[in-house]
C-alpha cells in the first residue's frame, strides 16, 4: 500500500519490487531493484526516508523519522526480518541482522554487519567494516575479509527474488 501523506507521495524505482502487504507512506524514496518485503513499514512522516539501491527491507521491518533526523539507508545493504529503525544512517553494503534495533541518530558505517537481535543505541557511531552485537550494542571486533565478501554478496539473492516476484508473483 503507498499511501501520500500532507502532499509527500512516495518515489519508487520501476525495478524495485513492493510486497503487496508492505506500506509506505510519506516523503519516501527507494532505489533501483530495491525489495521491500511482506508485512514492512515505511513510514516517512515526520521526515524524509531514503532506501538504496540494491537494499532489502526484510518481511515486518519498520523503518520510521523523528523530528531530529531522517533516515538513510544507502545502497547493497540488507535488513533483516523484524528489524526497527529510527531516525539513522545507515552506511553501503551493511546488514542489520534480524529482530535488531537502530535507535535515533545513530551511525552506522560502511560494510558493517548488526548481529542479530542487537540494539544499536541513541546516537552510537559504528565505524565501517565492523561487527556489533549485544544489547546494548557493542563494537566487538573488526570483520574478516572473508566475512566482507559475504557482505558484498549478500544483496544478490534479495535483487534475484524481487525480480521474481515482480514478473511471477499472482495474488490468488
Amino acid at each position: 500500500m503507498i499511501i501520500e501523506l500532507n502532499g509527500k507521495r512516495p518515489t519508487i524505482a520501476a525495478s524495485a519490487y513492493i510486497a503487496p502487504t508492505a506500506v509506505i507512506i510519506g516523503d519516501v524514496t527507494i532505489g533501483e531493484d530495491a525489495s521491500v518485503w511482506f508485512g514492512a513499514v515505511i513510514r516517512g512522516d515526520e521526515g524524509k526516508i531514503v532506501i538504496g539501491a540494491r537494499t532489502s527491507v526484510q518481511d515486518n521491518v519498520v523503518i520510521h523519522v523523528n523530528s531530529r533526523r531522517d533516515t538513510i539507508v544507502e545502497e547493497d545493504v540488507t535488513i533483516g526480518h523484524g528489524v526497527v529503525m529510527e531516525g539513522c544512517t545507515i552506511g553501503a553494503g551493511s546488514l542489520i541482522g534480524m529482530n535488531a534495533t537502530v535507535l535515533s541518530e545513530s551511525v552506522i558505517g560502511k560494510g558493517v554487519l548488526v548481529a542479530a537481535g542487537a540494539v544499536v543505541r541513541e546516537g552510537a557511531d559504528i565505524p565501517a567494516h565492523h561487527l556489533v552485537a549485544g544489547v546494548p550494542g557493542r563494537v566487538l571486533r573488526p570483520l574478516s575479509e572473508a566475512h566482507q565478501k559475504r557482505l558484498v554478496h549478500a544483496p544478490e539473492s534479495y535483487v534475484k527474488y524481487g525480480r521474481l516476484y515482480k514478473k511471477a508473483a499472482q495474488i490468488v
